[in-house]
């Protein structure tokens, strides 16, 4: 009971907008203040071991590697060799948008850089094509979830270090759920533009000189994402490593294509280092927190809750993905991943549920989290894009919930879909 006290200054601090990272630390400090006869200091010695990881170090690398491909002109490729691949389809640049999201995911590690390096090209094309800016956000957004589930993903990084299960196995898990998801929103735009509600005009079928010349144009994209699957599944080289050989791969490329110079990289290296101090700041910051779930039993509190009301591995698994769901309208993904996971991972290894086929779980409903409103922060980012009001970008958005909810489903309930492609390689 205790605990709710740690808990309740939480979402307190959160509810009168307090930084995550700020609100982490203060709660612990309040909790232990009031009820625990733990020393203060603890707290600061859990934040500084919380970064000793030798996995974290792919965060920064990932993010850096995104942002040169990104500014050596890869997105506007992909675009290109998207638009000749798929553009002829009912749905037009809908689907472009999506299947680009796909490629661009092989290099991006962070839904935010999607809808704001791609999904910026995307919604430019878009609505100068007649589509609707309203629809054309909502589509940016809802592909930008994509780039965290197929890797490399910063969020997996995250888990793997919270929740100590093999970071290549996590990459690998994510896959094939990312590319079913890619083709299910596929398939929703198909239906949309069938029933004739959202003007999509078609692009003409472009001929085979043409998928050559795109081809050719994006075939250093294309490379990065073969290039580090290939890494993982051969074991040359950990995620880390090859994260260091992709910022090294993305530089060569950009410079050999004159799209990137030497203060144009400095300014990628600051932004990378901005977004990697915020993240490691939360990270840090939720190192305490989480120990003082551990060390307060919740685990077991929530085990034997499940025990009590007589629930199964069904029953447990709805409950999770319920109350993610409700966690990700409120609260930043990676703050309640931090949270969540020392809590759910006991009761759910109970269950039988496998580390990692969790933690895909997780990172998906806290993808589609950052896509509900309130406060889902690849709406917002997508909303200031295409210039609509949030109102119009969240009506624009719901039909997109009904593939990714069936996906969720489907990744929730059928293990294989997540572990097949780890477990053939083992």
């Amino acid at each position: 009971m205790s605990l709710l006290v740690l808990f309740a200054g939480f979402l307190v601090l959160i509810a009168i907008e307090i930084p995550v990272a700020a609100a982490l630390i203060l709660s612990a400090f309040g909790y232990m203040s009031v009820t625990s006869p733990i020393p203060l200091q603890i707290v600061a010695q859990r934040i500084g071991s919380g970064l000793d990881s030798f996995p974290l170090l792919a965060i920064p690398l990932f993010i850096l590697a995104g942002n040169v491909l990104n500014g050596a002109g890869i997105a506007s490729r992909i675009y290109d060799f998207s638009t000749a691949i798929v553009g002829h389809i009912r749905g037009g640049l809908a689907h472009v948008n999506i299947f680009g999201s796909m490629v661009f995911a092989g290099m991006s590690g962070v839904a935010q850089a999607d809808a704001a390096g791609l999904g910026t090209i995307e919604i430019e094309h878009m609505k100068k094509r007649g589509y609707p800016a309203p629809f054309a956000a909502a589509c940016t957004a809802a592909s930008a979830i994509i780039g965290p589930v197929i890797p490399p993903s910063v969020i997996m990084v995250v888990y793997a270090v919270t929740a100590q299960v093999s970071l290549s196995d996590l990459f690998l898990a994510g896959i094939v759920p990312g590319v079913v998801m890619g083709f299910a929103l596929m398939a929703m735009v198909y239906v949309i533009a069938l029933s004739g509600k959202v003007h999509m005009p078609v692009e003409p079928q472009a001929t085979l000189p043409d998928i050559v010349r795109a081809f050719w144009r994006a075939l250093p994209a294309l490379v990065a994402p073969v290039f580090l699957t290939v890494g993982m599944l051969t074991g040359v080289a950990t995620p880390t490593e090859l994260g260091a050989l992709t910022v090294v791969y993305a530089t060569i490329v950009g410079f050999l294509t004159k799209d990137l110079t030497v203060p144009l990289l400095f300014r990628h290296i600051r932004d990378s280092a901005v977004t990697t101090g915020i993240l490691s700041l939360i990270i840090a910051a939720a190192v305490p927190f989480g120990w003082l779930i551990s060390i307060g039993n919740v685990a077991d509190g929530l085990l034997a809750w499940f025990t009590a009301i007589d629930a199964d591995r069904t029953m447990f698994l709805i409950m999770v993905n319920l109350g993610l769901l409700v966690a990700g309208l409120f609260m930043e993904t990676t703050a309640i991943l931090l949270i969540a996971t020392p809590a759910l991972l006991p009761a759910a290894q109970a269950f039988g549920v496998d580390g990692v086929h969790l933690g895909l779980i997780m990172i998906v409903n806290l993808l589609i989290g950052a896509l509900t409103p309130p406060f889902g922060v690849i709406l917002f980012i997508c909303k200031h894009i295409a210039d609509v009001t949030f109102e119009d970008m969240v009506k624009a958005i719901i039909p997109f919930y009904i593939p990714l909810g069936l996906v969720l489903i489907l990744i929730t309930f059928w293990p294989p879909l997540s572990l097949w492609l780890p477990s053939l390689f083992k």
